[in-house]
């Protein structure tokens, strides 16, 4: 177990460095000068352009800006904002905010897909199987922008059943709706999963053994086939916990949700390169360690899976 681990680690150093090097490189190739855009209209005083260039390590080579990025961030500083603000302080206040929205919709589309997958799957061919299937084709078809204007529009401004934004105090409430919608619109792949591995589970040979013992369906299904059926949908969950944490750009745009998404976005309006940089750094760490995390869970769903 501890080599897995290990091996794994050192799976994620190339990864780890390849992301930044390569964001770095982007920002750091966008036409746009930053530091101009700090006047807005008016035009900057040269003297003045040159300090925040020189603060900001702007005169510096591209290699050695990388160089000096890095540095600072294993010392624990994320760098400076145009605005002055340090990134710490930014993400520290952007990140729990997205982290809430996503752990809220991760967790309702796991549920979702499990139910939705494991009755399907012990109803092949029925009218619950197939009700299922045809409300995940309509939903995985609704582009996410959509869906979120029209819960927006529906069900917190006509029915007045939630916030239609959720504003700088964001609470667990009022981001119920958005972490809805995005469970709603990410829930089909993993409804798929269940449903597959269910179908399967139910003709594997310990499923027919179990039932030959003399086994209720109260003990089959629940010890012997979802829990089987289990790993890909949390592979999936998993997989969607990490796209969504870097993913929620949209929906925090459209429900004014100050996460990362909208921070991240704005960041990379303004090239700001340490912000942008040190959020899709810890963003791709967090990715790493949450996919290992569910390896190691593996294991525990499944007694048959060992790593060496």
């Amino acid at each position: 177990m501890l080599t897995y681990i290990l091996r794994r680690v050192l799976q994620a150093i190339p990864v780890f460095f390849g992301t930044t090097f390569l964001i770095f490189f982007m920002v750091f190739a966008m036409p746009a000068d930053p530091i101009a855009g700090l006047s807005g209209d008016k035009t900057l005083n040269p003297a003045v352009a040159d300090q925040l260039r020189a603060q900001f390590h702007l005169d510096q080579p591209f290699i050695v800006q990388y160089f000096l990025y890095m540095k600072d961030f294993f010392s624990g500083n994320l760098g400076v904002t145009f605005s002055g603000q340090s990134v710490n302080d930014v993400f520290a206040a952007a990140f729990p905010v997205t982290l809430q929205l996503v752990v809220m919709a991760v967790v309702l589309e796991f549920f979702l897909a499990v139910f939705f997958g494991l009755f399907s799957g012990l109803r092949k061919g029925k009218l619950f199987d197939n009700m299922s299937l045809v409300f995940a084709l309509v939903l995985s078809s609704i582009p996410v922008f959509v869906a979120m204007f029209l819960a927006q529009f529906f069900i917190a401004y006509k029915l007045g059943w939630a916030p239609v934004t959720v504003g700088a105090n964001a609470t667990l409430s009022s981001m119920l709706l958005p972490a809805i919608v995005i469970a709603l619109t990410v829930y089909v792949t993993g409804m798929r999963l269940m449903r597959g591995s269910v179908i399967e589970a139910r003709q594997g040979d310990y499923v027919r053994t179990a039932y030959a013992k003399g086994l209720t369906h109260k003990r089959i299904i629940p010890v012997h086939i979802a829990r089987n059926s289990l790993i890909p949908v949390i592979t999936n969950s998993a997989a969607s916990f990490g796209a969504l944490i870097a993913g929620t750009t949209i929906t925090e745009s459209i429900f004014n949700i100050p996460g990362v998404g909208n921070v991240l976005f704005k960041a990379i309006q303004n090239s700001e390169v340490p912000t942008v940089v040190s959020f899709v750094t810890i963003l791709t760490i967090i990715y790493v360690v949450v996919n290992i995390l569910v390896d190691l869970l593996y294991a525990v769903l499944d007694p048959r899976i060992r790593y060496v």
